[in-house]
């Protein structure tokens, strides 16, 4: 128009600081809603409402471009039209006829496009428009202008506003509308990390308080459950029972038929179970093979009424890979306040009734108290236990570890076992808590770090290189001796630090976190690799994590083993390794035991495996042997 003296010009100015106000009055208002956002959705509607209410502007509109065929615009909020009349004009943002609105436009080119007059404007003037020209109009709107919403550097859609005045959207009321946009994609950025956290937190929780493999609250949420309802029970004076159902056949289908199988054994148990449980009672997969049922208000007489329909329900033989399997259960029951007046004890108590139960009567037991021959027994294994370690009567094992993207072998974790000469092989869950309850552990751990050194010696004489891992436990951690007895064992067996680990599990390293940190430093500055084993099971934060000066996260088998057939187990492997990852450590999957375990974890970058699928733990002696046949 060129430059103007007089009335004219001073009018012009007063417009064009109106229509800054107003801008600045949006902007205001909509800050003011991303502070008190909650909701994505509800976030969209009130912007648009604040723009019409607190900006005077005709309508306002956000859509989100969509990736699909056609690139359709879909519309989440609107001020001053119906949603349905925009979704009927069929708005795209194609480089088309119909993505050339000021929309579509907008999310193209991720730049602001300013319509001076919708009459005029070229993006309005294909007859596929007249629609919206019309209901403009209607309206009372004769400028539109839109603007890109960018996260991430993606532009996901696009807010549009309308004004009556045909010259609105000068160059400073764009660059206000423009940093509302800006912040409208940041809130919606927000309340979405918000959301993924929420997720994270829910599965962190589900972690914590349940099993992956059957859905049903773990151990943990057992225990919990168990104070409470005894907290109750004193309050109203009345007795409440616990049933323990250990699976006989479990560890036997396992290794006839494979994890699978096993799993699939237990998940239908689990199924059969939590249709016979009550709605004020308590059903936990409290151990591998293992179901409890707290009944919270009840006599024996009662608990065992209860024992006898299970006994009944779990009777019918289970369809595993095939065949009809006798899952074979037993039942102990033990009372409160009766048998035990702590979670802890009742659940030992109703564990050692279940060892006393018989399928050939009944499949239940009572807990009397006269277990005295088993804890003779259980001294006497103790009394061997100290002997076969003081005179080197146990036997190394290892099960290899192979680099995924190479399938070459990258070492070996080294596991004890103890072949008892009246038992036979001793499981190491059976034989590991009988050492920490005779405090046998530490000289447990000084045979298997004496036997791995001299193990890994023998390798590297022979030119074999393989890392053997240690497991430590937290009493391990908790040895202040044990850092200068591996420094001794470096300087007596002269091998370098790279072919000696050490594996921590999360529980042991959450026990004492401070005690755990300075320990594992100090193992560090051995130079020695070290893992947090059965990751997943514990419960380490993020932060204390990423302190920790470890190399390798060693996701547990619970999560790795059932990653084929559900999709929960699936998405935490996949979340672990991409953690581990950002944290710069590497990943080891337990529990590979099939072909598509390896092809589920290749694909998901998982760098090594362990499992049956590579080898099974063996003999020392036998490992070379493997190592060529697996090559």
């Amino acid at each position: 128009m060129g430059n103007q003296a007089g009335p004219a010009s001073v009018e012009d100015q007063a417009r064009k600081l109106a229509r800054v106000h107003r801008a600045l009055k949006t902007l205001s208002a909509g800050n003011h809603t991303l502070l008190h956002a909650s909701d994505e959705q509800a976030l969209l509607n009130d912007m648009c409402r604040i723009i019409g209410e607190s900006g005077g502007y005709q309508r306002a509109a956000v859509g989100y471009a969509e990736h699909d065929q056609e690139k359709t615009i879909r519309w989440m909020g609107t001020v001053g039209t119906d949603i349905r009349f925009l979704e009927s004009v069929h708005l795209t943002w194609s480089d088309t006829p119909s993505g050339r609105s000021v929309a579509g436009t907008a999310i193209r080119t991720g730049k602001p496009y300013v319509g001076q007059h919708i009459l005029t404007d070229p993006a309005y003037a294909a007859p596929a428009y007249d629609p919206l020209r019309e209901a403009a109009i209607k309206k009372g709107v004769t400028s539109v202008t839109a603007f890109p919403l960018r996260i991430d550097g993606e532009v996901i859609g696009a807010l549009v506003i309308g004004a009556a005045e045909p010259d609105a959207f000068d160059e400073e009321e764009v660059q206000l509308l423009s940093e509302l946009a800006d912040d409208l994609a940041y809130g919606i950025a927000n309340l979405r990390i918000r959301e993924k956290h929420r997720d994270a937190e829910a599965t962190i929780a589900r972690l914590a308080y349940y099993d992956a493999l059957t859905g049903l609250p773990n151990r943990t949420f057992l225990l919990e459950r168990l104070e409470e309802s005894m907290q109750e029970a004193k309050q109203h004076h009345h007795a409440l029972a616990l049933l323990h159902l250990y699976v006989g056949r479990f560890h036997e289908i396992n290794k006839v038929l494979g994890y699978r199988s096993g799993n699939q054994l237990l998940q239908e148990l689990g199924r059969r179970l939590k249709l016979a449980v009550k709605e004020n009672e308590t059903l936990a997969h409290a151990g591998e093979a293992e179901f409890a049922l707290l009944l919270p208000a009840a006599s024996a007489e009662h608990a065992i009424q209860r024992a006898q329909r299970l006994t009944t329900i779990l009777h019918d033989p289970v369809a595993v890979s095939g065949l009809m399997v006798d899952a074979s259960v037993n039942i102990g029951i033990a009372l409160f306040p009766g048998h035990a007046t702590t979670p802890e004890a009742l659940l030992r108590r109703a564990n050692a009734a279940m060892r006393e139960a018989r399928p050939t009567h009944d499949g239940y037991a009572m807990y009397t108290g006269g277990q005295e021959e088993q804890h003779a027994r259980r001294l006497a294994l103790m009394g061997d236990l100290r002997h076969a370690i003081e005179h080197d009567q146990l036997l190394l094992y290892c099960q290899p570890k192979v680099d995924m993207a190479s399938r070459r072998v990258c070492g070996a974790e080294a596991l004890v076992r103890w072949q008892h000469p009246v038992h036979g092989m001793i499981l190491p869950s059976d034989f590991i808590p009988l050492a920490e309850q005779a405090g046998l552990i530490t000289p447990l751990t000084d045979w298997v770090l004496e036997s791995a050194f001299s193990q890994s010696y023998a390798w590297h004489e022979a030119g074999l290189d393989w890392p053997l891992a240690i497991n430590l436990s937290a009493h391990d951690l908790r040895d202040p001796d044990l850092v200068e007895r591996i420094r001794g064992l470096f300087s007596t067996w002269g091998i370098g630090p790279e072919l000696i680990q050490f594996e921590l599990t999360e529980s042991a390293l959450m026990e004492d976190p401070a005690s755990a940190m300075e320990t594992l430093t100090d193992l560090k500055q051995l130079g020695t690799r070290l893992y947090v084993d059965d990751f997943g099971t514990g419960y380490s934060s993020l932060s204390y994590l990423q302190k920790l000066p470890v190399d390798y996260i060693k996701i547990d088998q619970s999560f790795v083993m059932p990653m084929t057939v559900s999709n929960d187990s699936a998405v935490i492997v996949h979340s672990t390794i991409e953690l581990g990852h950002n944290l710069d450590m590497k990943i080891v999957a337990e529990g590979v035991e099939s072909q598509a375990h390896w092809d589920s974890l290749a694909a998901l970058g998982c760098d090594v495996a362990q499992g049956y699928h590579i080898g099974k733990p063996m003999p020392t002696a036998q490992f070379r042997n493997w190592e060529t046949g697996w090559a």
